[in-house]
């Protein structure tokens, strides 16, 4: 039995059970200032490798057509970032000091057993998966990390399935501290033949908010015109493709059919809750989701929150909200204003103290066997 001092550790073996990956996490944090390194361990059967090296592979892909499309030698696939490191036997050169984590794995495993690092770059996007239709098969599309390790003469050299491991890992973000100023909008409009206009504002109660809670929406309408209006509210989620040139997808999240009727020389004031979640737009193909391990579900992306100065034709997938308040006006044409917001995971309370582990007390967690399951291609 393994135990490692305050973490879980992931473990994944090949088929021939000759390596086996060990690793501490499978969500790597954006920090915008610094990404969590990718740091784990490997255990290698020596006698097995004879002449032959170990390499451990990191790839960012943007997958953007269906898997079973990929005849002809194409490939509905872009590699946004490949990185490869041999770990056995162990380069000098490109040694990095090992974490306290790999320290620990290190003395349990043995004298066979290697460490690996990545740094991922800052600018590469966050893990997004689109929403397959119900007759889609094979892998879906978006953005993911794949974590890979194989033993060959050479790091060019075809990789065999039997000798491999490959695990899917995730790059995400979690909602700021500091979030930005409360989102309001206003406009006024005239329509022909009155001196008199209509105006609206709107406003959401805060900026960020996290999944699966309720938005407030608070809408004022001053109706001096001769119209009368009837209102609609909506969540509406945007995801711009920035793969060869940037193309944008939205889709409704959530909806509210306001039947108010403001009567002309009148005013309104009402709030409106609309709660975007996963649970109610299941079924619509395209929707992006946070990206997606196959032992657990997941929920509607997160926003992608962009350094200032990146190149954004390398983040792959764009996500972002706003609610939309429209007026509709009785033979006048529609008015409306948008709300952008921020729609994210609060930061988990086990992250700061993980980064202050040397503080923390010893407690045991046994290593789970094969917990992250991958089709085998």
């Amino acid at each position: 039995m393994l135990s490692i001092s305050f973490n879980r550790v992931f473990k994944k073996s090949s088929p021939n059970c000759k390596l086996t990956v060990y690793l501490g996490k499978r969500d790597f944090v954006d920090h915008l200032d610094q990404v969590d390194p990718v740091d784990g361990v490997l255990l290698v059967d020596h006698e097995y490798l004879k002449d032959r090296k170990v390499f451990v592979t990191l790839t960012c892909a943007f997958r953007y057509g269906r898997e079973d499309l990929d005849v002809l030698g194409l490939s509905f696939r872009k590699d946004l970032y490949v990185s490869t490191v041999q770990a056995f036997p162990p380069l000098q050169e490109t040694k990095t000091p090992p974490s306290r984590l790999q320290e620990r794995l290190l003395k349990k495993l043995g004298q066979h057993a290697y460490p690996f690092h990545f740094t991922i770059p800052q600018n590469l996007p966050c893990s997004v998966t689109l929403q397959p239709g119900a007759e889609d098969t094979g892998k879906a599309c978006g953005v993911d990390y794949e974590l890979r390790a194989f033993c060959a003469k050479t790091a060019e050299e075809k990789i065999h399935q039997r000798n491999s491991v490959q695990l899917l890992i995730r790059k995400v973000q979690y909602a700021p501290e500091k979030p930005g100023p409360q989102p309001m909008a206003e406009t006024s409009r005239s329509f022909l033949m009155s001196d008199r206009s209509l105006h609206l504002e709107a406003s959401l109660d805060k900026e960020l908010y996290y999944h699966g809670e309720p938005i407030s929406v608070n809408v004022h309408v001053t109706n001096n015109s001769t119209k009368s209006v009837k209102r609609t509210n909506a969540v509406r989620q945007y995801a711009d493709i920035c793969l060869f040139s940037t193309a944008q997808y939205k889709c409704s999240v959530a909806q509210v059919e306001a039947d108010d009727q403001v009567s002309p020389s009148s005013t309104s004031c009402q709030v409106y809750t609309l709660t975007p979640m996963l649970g109610t737009n299941r079924e619509k193909r395209g929707l992006a989701l946070d990206g997606k391990l196959k032992h657990e579900d997941t929920n509607l992306a997160s926003s992608t929150i962009v350094k200032e100065g990146t190149n954004k034709e390398m983040m792959g997938i764009l996500v972002s909200y706003r609610v939309k308040v429209k007026l509709v006006v009785s033979r006048g044409g529609d008015v409306a204003v948008e709300l952008p917001f921020v729609l994210m995971h609060p930061k988990p309370s086990d992250l700061s103290s993980s980064q202050s582990e040397s503080l923390a007390p010893e407690v045991d967690a046994t290593v789970d066997t094969n917990l992250i399951e991958f089709e085998m291609k």
